[in-house]
C-alpha cells in the first residue's frame, strides 16, 4: 500500500519560512516524479513544485520561483519543500504527490497517488 505522509507545516508570519517533508513508502521512490501541490479554501488544488526522479530537473509555479525549493533524498524516500520568503497568500494546505511523467506544465492529472496534506498559514 503506498503512502505519502506530510509534515513540517505550521502558522508563520509574513516573510518567513517552513520546510516540508513527505516521506514514501510501498513504492519504488526513486522511479517517481515527485510533486507539490496546494489549496486554499474555496480554490481548486493547484500546482507549486515538481522533481525528476533523477532530481535533476524541476519545475515550480511562478508564483513561488525564487522564494520555494523542491529536493529529495531518494535514500530516505523523502521529498522536501524549502518555502522561503513567505507570504500570506501562500496559506493553503499543502499535498505531495507521486506521479510517472514530468510535464512542461504539471497538473494533478499525472499524479498517482497523494498524501493527506499538511496546512501552511502565513499571517501578515
Amino acid at each position: 500500500q503506498v503512502q505519502l505522509v506530510e509534515s513540517g507545516g505550521g502558522l508563520v508570519q509574513a516573510g518567513g519560512s517552513l520546510r516540508l517533508s513527505c516521506a514514501a513508502s510501498g513504492l519504488t521512490f526513486s522511479s517517481y516524479t515527485m510533486g507539490w501541490f496546494r489549496q486554499a479554501p474555496g480554490k481548486e488544488r493547484e500546482f507549486v513544485a515538481a522533481l525528476s526522479w533523477t532530481g535533476d530537473v524541476t519545475r515550480y509555479a511562478d508564483s513561488v520561483k525564487g522564494r520555494f525549493t523542491i529536493s529529495r533524498d531518494n535514500a530516505k524516500n523523502t521529498v522536501y519543500l524549502q518555502m522561503d520568503s513567505l507570504k500570506p497568500e501562500d496559506t493553503a494546505i499543502y499535498y505531495c504527490a507521486a506521479g510517472r511523467y514530468l510535464m512542461m506544465r504539471p497538473t494533478t492529472k499525472e499524479y498517482l497517488y497523494w498524501g493527506q496534506g499538511t496546512q501552511v498559514t502565513v499571517s501578515s
